[in-house]
């Protein structure tokens, strides 16, 4: 995927590096050449420009990437003004930093199709949300370490625990898996209202299409897990 970071303050570098290191393609923005010269070994491309500037922004391909993060800081103006400028030019998706619930709230009334609140810890969370779309919900346990919940994989349809050595292959664990429920045990449980049951696993039972499993470990790791193509973003 393409991504282009606008705004090299504390989070928006971290956040480029971040995503640059998980092998993804980066397109770093901002008006201040120190700030350039800092991340222009560490992303794809780094250019010192205006951000609000509709021409530049096409001229540098910005309207071509797959995900904008305005991370712009403390110029409220224009961290509006890109935002609304990138949805115009057909960026699918604008992620729009925002430090309080006010300017959150405007951020999603002109266009930002998600919000995200400028801390570290939030910048490697959101590079790992980023590239791995596929993970239907994700809860941080530790530093860099998570439960994610995937739906499996077509390959893994069959085989059983015991046969995809997860530990040893992919080094996470399946703690647990999902299923829908069948007609007969919704009726029977009129409470479960997202109409999936959680089970633990049996390492010797095959894996079925259509299932969910909850996977902890590391976020390197869980980054890694194979995904169908139906399954990417």
């Amino acid at each position: 995927m393409r991504f282009a970071i606008i705004g090299l303050g504390r989070f928006g570098m971290r956040l480029a590096r971040q995503l640059y290191e998980a092998g993804q393609d980066v397109i770093a923005v901002d008006e201040s050449l120190t700030l350039i010269d800092q991340i222009r070994d560490h992303v794809t491309l780094a250019i010192a420009m205006d951000a609000t500037d509709e021409a530049a922004l096409v001229a540098n391909k910005i309207d071509q990437v797959d995900v904008a993060i305005v991370s712009i800081g403390e110029d409220f103006e224009a961290a509006t003004l890109a935002t609304t400028t990138l949805k115009q030019l057909g960026v699918a998706r604008v992620i729009s930093r925002a430090v309080t619930p006010t300017i959150e709230m405007i951020m999603k009334r002109i266009g930002a199709d998600d919000v995200v609140n400028p801390e570290d810890e939030s910048a490697d969370r959101w590079a790992t949300r980023l590239v791995t779309p596929h993970f239907i919900n994700q809860m941080v346990i530790g530093e860099k370490f998570s439960a994610v919940e995937i739906v499996t994989p077509n390959d893994w349809a069959g085989k059983t625990l015991i046969d995809l050595n997860m530990r040893q292959k992919y080094h996470v664990n399946i703690v647990a898996i999902r299923a829908k429920l069948t007609p007969e045990e919704k009726a029977e449980q009129e409470d479960n209202a997202d109409g999936w049951k959680t089970y633990l696993p049996d390492p010797t039972s095959p894996l079925r299409v259509g299932q969910r499993l909850i996977v902890i470990g590391t976020d390197e790791n869980l980054a890694k897990l194979p995904v169908d193509p139906a399954d990417k973003s």
